[in-house]
């Protein structure tokens, strides 16, 4: 990808970012109390904690008395755990919910529940798909931008012929389907026309499941040349497929992935490129949203701004992502390679 490519896509993502503060924007009252519970698609991912790390920050900024609590279910039980964890916090009397959800629309009659109950929904990283039940999504950047860094990265890597395949995480992941969708539709350009997209299969966000199918693909094309992986884990463990197998010089990794964790392939040429943003931001981007709602300082609808703290000023929009739902757009993302990475890594 050109320095062009990446500075016009960074300006696309930046568009619905922090602007200077208006003179309506809400500025947040502290210490006022809220019970809130942060919910990842599932615990042990490192990114996941790093939203938790945001949240607990703007927890402590914000000075609220309530309770935050940072609970999850397992990989291998992600769907049935965060509708049980959802359903939990409604009988509590919980003031906000806020999801990376993993359970597509089958989470809609738990978050009624808790809407019913009283509290806040608020989506992170991972929206409702129907928008059903849910508040507010915080989207960390603009959904179609991701589609199109992730064909423009293919592109780049394959120099704009070959085959493509898609290690994604769950089939049930909004986020992640949506980024695919938005690829798909990317790749119709007259500029992607050499690039075949020949399979799209599921790791679960499991380390040992996505190294397997990562082989199988290699398996089953033996002209592929790309695995994109819009999951930290899954491009984790694709690099590490390629790297022990010996393969990295005929099939590259690309997709998102976390500095810290892609730094050795980055540099030994398994994955020469990928994107990601700062999911510390994206906890306390959440976590303020989800407080003044919470706390009644504003009602969740399209054209309100407040004030994120450090982070700046935000608007309340219409997802354009979705035909029905509201989001707040965070942005931007940061495409790495070896030009950038170790100081990435380091931070």
């Amino acid at each position: 990808m050109n320095n062009v490519s990446k500075l016009c896509i960074a300006a696309l993502v930046s568009a619905g970012c922090a602007t200077g503060a208006a003179a309506d924007a809400v500025m947040a009252q502290k210490g006022m109390k809220a019970d809130m519970v942060l919910l990842p698609k599932f615990l042990g991912i490192l990114v996941f904690d790093q939203a938790n790390t945001g949240a607990q920050e703007a927890h402590a900024e914000l000075e609220n008395p309530g309770e935050l609590l940072f609970v999850g279910p397992t990989p291998e039980n992600s769907v049935a755990g965060q509708i049980e964890i959802v359903t939990t916090a409604a009988t509590q009397s919980r003031d906000a919910v806020m999801i990376s959800n993993n359970s597509g629309d089958q989470i809609v009659p738990a978050a009624q529940a808790a809407k019913d109950a009283g509290a806040k929904v608020v989506t992170w990283d991972s929206p409702i798909p129907s928008g059903e039940a849910e508040d507010v999504f915080v989207a960390q950047v603009d959904f179609a931008s991701i589609g199109e860094v992730m064909a423009e990265m293919a592109h780049s890597i394959l120099g704009g012929e070959g085959q493509m395949a898609v290690l994604s995480a769950t089939p049930d992941a909004a986020n992640q389907n949506s980024w695919i969708a938005a690829m798909q539709d990317a790749l119709k350009a007259d500029m992607f026309s050499g690039i075949e997209l020949v399979d799209i299969v599921y790791g679960d966000d499991q380390s040992e499941k996505s190294y397997d199918r990562a082989l199988a693909l290699v398996d089953k094309y033996p002209d592929l040349g790309v695995i994109m992986a819009p999951t930290t884990v899954g491009i984790q463990a694709a690099s590490k497929a390629m790297q022990d197998e010996g393969l990295c010089d005929e099939v590259a990794v690309s997709g998102l992935g976390l500095p810290s964790e892609m730094l050795s392939y980055t540099l030994n040429g398994c994955a020469t490129e990928f994107a990601l943003w700062s999911f510390v931001d994206l906890g306390y981007l959440t976590y303020y949203t989800a407080y003044l709602m919470a706390t009644g300082q504003i009602k969740g609808e399209i054209g309100e701004s407040f004030v994120a703290g450090r982070m700046g000023e935000y608007t309340i929009e219409k997802d354009p992502t979705r035909e029905n739902g509201l989001r707040v757009l965070m942005g931007p993302f940061t495409v790495y390679n070896a030009s950038n990475i170790e100081a990435a890594a380091a931070e």
